[in-house]
């Protein structure tokens, strides 16, 4: 599990946590992707760490509460989408290897992945969902018999593929690598050997349930539609009667008081919205003065192309 990025894109609410230990509707991100691993019959779990490794560990501990095992791959420095893998393989004794983001959510059908992935010899297959966005998403080109053949910026006019963040890999497709020096897979390591070795990097082709939490906007909706619900409230959460609230996430600890009015709102663990303050779409911070919180705007930015 690629569990070390810094959460550049979901600030501010990685800057106490990795993305990762980030509660989603109640239960931290990488807590619901072990449990959903479980549930595929996956128990051994390798986590890299290097952002906030404390918040990551505090959650999933040696595994044995969630009933898997657990173990650690420190990184300094952060290696990144391709040197991680690396790093990963000199850690274990296993030739394939899932690797899986630790920042989307995506209900893949891993045994049919894998009969795909050993019938076709590959040496890297993604999973790939149709492309949501192409105007906010990089995309996965893909040819008739499965194989990618190229990846491409946002904004790409010809149909894509986008990659759902779980992947299965052969420890031969790192191989070329010197273990602890960064590297990126996307447009690194998988081109050379598309290039070397043409097909060798396949996509596993789905319209699996998918979601990204790239951003915190992502975030809000993410956690709105796995809670089914219009507000998502942490434990010792506070909403006055008189208070008008929707479509929010609300953190452990957080009171909205008589007469605010939220729609589109994170607010942060802690944080105190006085009577009749008014805020939309953004991330609501305390104030390090002891102010009304601070409100930090939804960006509308595109997401990276892959997370490590």
């Amino acid at each position: 599990m690629l569990t070390a990025g810094l959460g550049t894109r979901l600030r501010p609410l990685t800057r106490r946590r990795a993305k990762p230990a980030l509660p989603v509707a109640g239960t931290p991100l990488v807590e619901r992707i072990a449990i959903w691993l479980r549930s595929r019959g996956i128990r051994r779990l390798l986590l890299n760490l290097h952002y906030r490794p404390e918040t990551v560990t505090a959650v999933m501990g040696d595994g044995a509460r969630l009933g898997v095992e657990v173990r650690y791959s420190w990184e300094m420095p952060l290696l990144g989408s391709g040197g991680g893998p690396r790093r990963a393989f000199s850690l274990v004794s296993d030739e394939r290897l899932w690797l899986v983001n630790g920042d989307t959510l995506a209900d893949i059908d891993l045994d049919a992945l894998a009969r795909e992935h050993t019938a076709r010899g590959a040496l890297v297959t993604l999973a790939l969902v149709p492309n949501p966005a192409p105007d906010r998403y990089g995309g996965v080109l893909v040819d008739d018999d499965g194989a990618v053949t190229g990846f491409v910026p946002r904004g790409a006019a010809r149909r894509t593929w986008h990659f759902a963040g779980i992947q299965l890999a052969e420890r031969a497709a790192f191989a070329g690598l010197d273990d602890g020096v960064p590297a990126r897979s996307i447009g690194g390591v998988y081109a050379g050997l598309m290039a070397a070795r043409p097909g060798s990097i396949r996509g596993f082709r789905s319209d699996a349930a998918f979601f990204d939490i790239g951003t915190p906007r992502e975030y809000l909706d993410t956690c709105l539609a796995l809670a089914g619900a219009r507000v998502v409230a942490g434990s010792g959460v506070e909403i006055a009667p008189t208070a008008t609230v929707d479509r929010c996430v609300l953190l452990d600890g957080a009171r909205v008081e008589g007469g605010a009015r939220l729609h589109g709102v994170v607010v942060e663990e802690g944080t105190i919205v006085p009577g009749g303050f008014e805020a939309a779409e953004c991330v609501l911070l305390s104030s390090d003065a002891g102010g009304p919180p601070v409100a930090e705007p939804f960006e509308g930015g595109a997401p990276e192309p892959e997370q490590s």
